[in-house]
């Protein structure tokens, strides 16, 4: 895929960090993590590939899952990290099964390209046929009375524009995350959404939605973005038509759908993080922990989400540890069942969460540049983020006005008070390619990947010898 922003050069760059850190003499020039991590070598590229390629799509609590995971051990022990292990729990798994669409009336039918979102209900195998009840935000469906919705399948279009820093998944994602919940409260008999997502492809984004208890789930799938436009245009002109007759004959009437989804909730079933560590020289020193998820979505491999994630921090720990033992123990966490509702992430936190970490960092937002650094740290670390902002510089990392909220499997331990650095990434395409079959290794540019590295590098040997004047 073409790329519309320039890439910078990595020759070189660590000699500019290091010129650029050691200019005070209050700032000591970080060790050479930053340095190794520069001269090309693809130990991120390999990772990623290897997973992608010799596992595949990672569906949470599924057996590809579990082989994820032993590939994800066997590999983060040949690469020399310690106590590395699996944390098993138990997790509700949901399967995807048959999954089509079509707009059956009042035009000629067409067939849209579908999928199932996380935690549907199924329409059985014959599926289900009904009006469509168009709003063209969750909004509006929200204010919707209940009369407009019941008996009939709702449709949310709500056009997701693309941004650098990926704000607008928040909002558009309602539809998504709630629209089904609130769709089902109302009467309807399932839901469709445009997907979540700023691609022209005729690709669905798939994602996770939840029904609140007592809600009985009800169908719900999100269609791709020109199968969506298509069915705008057919519903504006069946309005159009009401009580008149059109020159191919059709006689006004409500805009009809057809869908069969049948995925399955399959029980309770195992999944698990898996845990490594880089070794402190320091045992009283709180450890840095660095994350990403293991599983991914089953249409695509992963590669994006979040294979390059844990790519990503893997390298940049493997680099700290290959320039001399840090200070402060890093710990790895791939966690797993992150897309079907942060299993992992909780999982870790009720096992980990009363031990002391330092600071939390995650990588999950594809493996385009990061472009810009945030903070959540104490007031004693000022002078340390002036560093660290300092060091990233050189890489065309910008300094935030925003604090960092960390990600989605850190979230427990940010939320109950551990400090986080956010490394954002340019997220300009990732909503193209996000919860796709387009998530494969082809999207993933070499050279950005390889400058994710060096920044996370230059950062992660700073944080694990940071002092404990500067971290708790």
């Amino acid at each position: 895929m073409i790329l519309s922003f320039p890439l910078p050069r990595l020759a070189g760059i660590a000699v500019l960090v290091l010129s650029t850190t050691s200019a005070s003499a209050s700032i000591p020039p970080p060790p050479g993590a930053a340095e190794l991590a520069q001269r090309g070598d693809d130990i991120a590229w390999t990772i990623t590939e290897g997973l992608t390629t010799e596992i595949g799509p990672r569906m949470a609590g599924t057996e590809a899952e579990a082989a994820a995971r032993r590939w994800a051990v066997a590999r983060l022990q040949a690469m020399g990290f310690a106590n590395v292990r699996e944390e098993p729990f138990d997790m509700p798994v949901w399967v995807r099964g048959e999954e089509e669409a079509w707009l059956t009336g009042p035009f000629l039918p067409q067939k849209l390209a579908i999928a199932a979102l996380g935690n549907s209900a199924s329409t059985g195998t014959k599926g289900i046929e009904g009006d469509i009840a168009y709003f063209d935000s969750f909004d509006a469906l929200v204010a919707a009375p209940d009369h407009l919705v019941k008996g009939r399948i709702v449709f949310i279009d709500h056009k997701m524009q693309p941004t650098q820093d990926g704000s607008g998944y928040g909002y558009y994602g309602r539809g998504r995350f709630t629209g089904p919940n609130v769709a089902a409260r109302k009467g309807a008999i399932a839901i469709v959404i445009r997907s979540i997502g700023t691609d022209a492809h005729r690709n669905p984004h798939t994602g996770v939605t939840n029904f609140e208890a007592g809600v009985k789930p009800i169908p719900a799938g999100a269609i791709s973005n020109p199968d969506a436009d298509q069915l705008v245009r057919q519903w504006n002109r069946a309005q159009q038509m009401r009580a008149k007759e059109t020159p191919l004959g059709y006689i006004a009437e409500p805009l009809r759908m057809k869908l069969v989804l049948t995925p399955q909730d399959t029980g309770i079933r195992k999944s698990g993080n898996v845990l490594a560590e880089v070794p402190g020289s320091d045992p009283n020193a709180s450890p840095v922990i660095v994350a990403c998820h293991l599983d991914s979505w089953d249409l695509g491999t992963g590669a994006i989400d979040d294979a390059a994630g844990c790519a990503i921090i893997t390298a940049a720990a493997k680099h700290v540890m290959s320039a001399g033992q840090p200070r402060r123990t890093i710990r790895i966490l791939w966690a797993g069942a992150e897309e079907v509702g942060v299993f992992g992430g909780k999982a870790y936190f009720e096992k980990h969460g009363t031990e002391k970490h330092a600071v939390a960092l995650e990588s999950d937002f594809g493996a385009d540049r990061v472009w810009r650094i945030d903070f959540k740290l104490p007031d004693s670390a000022k002078e340390l983020a002036d560093r660290l902002a300092a060091a990233v510089m050189p890489f065309g990392v910008v300094r935030g006005r925003q604090p960092a909220n960390g990600g989605a499997d850190i979230g427990a331990l940010v939320q109950a008070g551990v400090p986080a650095i956010d490394l954002a990434q340019d997220g300009a395409r990732y909503f193209d390619i996000h919860h796709t079959p387009d998530d494969t290794l082809d999207k993933i540019d070499p050279a950005q990947l390889r400058q994710n590295v060096v920044v996370w590098s230059a950062v992660l040997a700073i944080l694990a010898n940071s002092g404990d004047a500067e971290l708790p």
